[in-house]
């Protein structure tokens, strides 16, 4: 993939991956929060639900300068899973919706990565520098994932099927 066509129709589809991706976990994480007890639990996915907005919007602008825009199909079935997944989180407790918001954050951080690549290859520097940002707040949103579940007796058997979580020295960073 050397040429810059593809390269720009690459970043695009990574960016439209993002886009709707932070549709569905902004109206997932507004339910989240608010099936929780504990207010600190509730104050960092508040948190987290703030800044998912704030990468929409931002990747939204970036799509718009690319000549893109939203895919409607792909909108609306993220925004029916984000609303499913923020019902979820009322009926399957507080492990599971932690659990996994963990692991997509971790996807997410390798899809901004992969958009910084192209915006690069595309000279797009600017655009570049800001989806490194992007994926250094996924990774904090990541680390708030894992701290709350590191210590959950169901940790280790997630892990082993799903490939997430918290490594044996994470307590030590």
């Amino acid at each position: 993939m050397d040429d810059e066509s593809d390269h720009k129709k690459a970043l695009i589809h990574v960016l439209h991956m993002a886009y709707s991706g932070e549709l569905a976990a902004g109206y997932a994480y507004a339910a989240h929060w608010r099936s929780l007890k504990n207010l600190e639990q509730q104050a960092g996915i508040q948190k987290i639900e703030k800044e998912e907005w704030s990468h929409r919007e931002i990747v939204g602008k970036m799509l718009t300068h690319l000549g893109s825009g939203p895919q409607k199909p792909r909108e609306l079935m993220m925004a029916i899973i984000g609303r499913t997944v923020g019902f979820a989180c009322y009926l399957i407790g507080w492990f599971l919706p932690m659990y996994f918001a963990g692991r997509l954050e971790s996807a997410n951080i390798k899809e901004y990565d992969n958009a910084a690549f192209f915006a690069t290859k595309l000279g797009l520097h600017e655009f570049a520098s800001e989806l490194i940002r992007l994926a250094n707040v996924e990774r904090e949103h990541e680390l708030f994932f894992m701290t709350m579940v590191n210590k959950h007796p169901f940790l280790p058997l997630m892990k082993s099927i799903f490939k997430w979580g918290p490594t044996a020295n994470f307590s030590n960073l």
